[in-house]
């Protein structure tokens, strides 16, 4: 028997000018490629000597790529360094668009059950902003398990994933949150007080993991890490859920695996930890 939620029993393209170099062999893509990628790991940029050992090329090789980059605008040479440029910010954006969070979850989903054996889902913000939305569920094999369909909504003062999503909001936004939602209690367990939530809310922010133990649902409990934008946003959670029995026994493989996938998927979205994402 599975209920509706809880613990259940079995024209031109951008970046077309990138292809117009001296040299179109393969090696030299990846030539440039190689650059971007060591450019894009130093915030503060390189300069010609640097780049050259960075990527093992000889300076007079590597001034026939940056030449045409820079004029194009995918780099910026400025006081004897390159940096990155708007152009291949631009075209990082439109190759990202393309790429839709769910698609890209879902094989981070599959091998994240794989690992830890428990129900993963991909929680989200509603189109409103304050509720979290369960995207996509893989429910665990194990025949008692956390099962919920795919689409079901929560309060964001409930759930792992739906706190967590709310510690990254801005204070002014979980202000006027706290103020418009009555805190009602769903089980035993739920936060009903405001000062205790945003107490906990200050720990995930902290923590960068959210835990929530029979919260939502009695005798379920859940684990939900972070997924970060190229912005350095948090977009979605990723939440281990199951049994608080099994919680209680595998926490910390459940935190790892949630922390773990959550960090690939956001690198897949292109979210470097050099942005300061928890800046307030």
């Amino acid at each position: 028997m599975t209920s509706s939620s809880g613990i259940a029993a079995d024209a031109q393209q951008p970046g077309s000018e990138i292809a117009r170099k001296p040299d179109g062999s393969p090696r030299a893509l990846q030539r440039v490629l190689d650059i971007f990628g060591a450019i894009a790991a130093a915030p503060e940029g390189l300069s010609l000597t640097e780049l050259s050992v960075r990527v093992r090329t000889p300076k007079s090789s590597l001034l026939t790529l940056l030449r045409p980059l820079s004029i194009d605008g995918y780099l910026v040479h400025q006081d004897g360094r390159y940096s990155l440029g708007s152009e291949i910010f631009a075209l990082s954006e439109s190759i990202l668009a393309a790429r839709k969070v769910g698609n890209l979850l879902r094989d981070l989903m599959l091998e994240a059950r794989e690992q830890c054996g428990e129900t993963v889902v991909h929680a989200a913000f509603t189109r409103e902003g304050n509720e979290v939305v369960y995207v996509d569920v893989l429910e665990s094999r194990q025949m008692i398990r956390y099962s919920v369909p795919a689409g079901v909504k929560r309060p964001l003062y409930t759930s792992a994933a739906g706190q967590l999503l709310l510690a990254y909001r801005d204070e002014a936004w979980q202000d006027d949150y706290l103020k418009s939602v009555p805190l009602k209690p769903l089980t035993s367990e739920t936060i009903t007080d405001p000062i205790v939530l945003r107490k906990k809310l200050r720990k995930i922010r902290a923590d960068g993991v959210s835990i929530s133990v029979s919260e939502a649902v009695e005798g379920a409990s859940g684990v939900a890490a972070p997924i970060f934008n190229v912005r350095g946003e948090v977009v979605a959670a990723l939440l281990i859920a199951g049994p608080s029995t099994r919680q209680d026994r595998d926490g910390s493989v459940w935190r790892d695996v949630a922390v773990s996938f959550a960090a690939k998927a956001s690198r897949a979205l292109g979210y470097r930890a050099t942005l300061k994402a928890d800046s307030r």
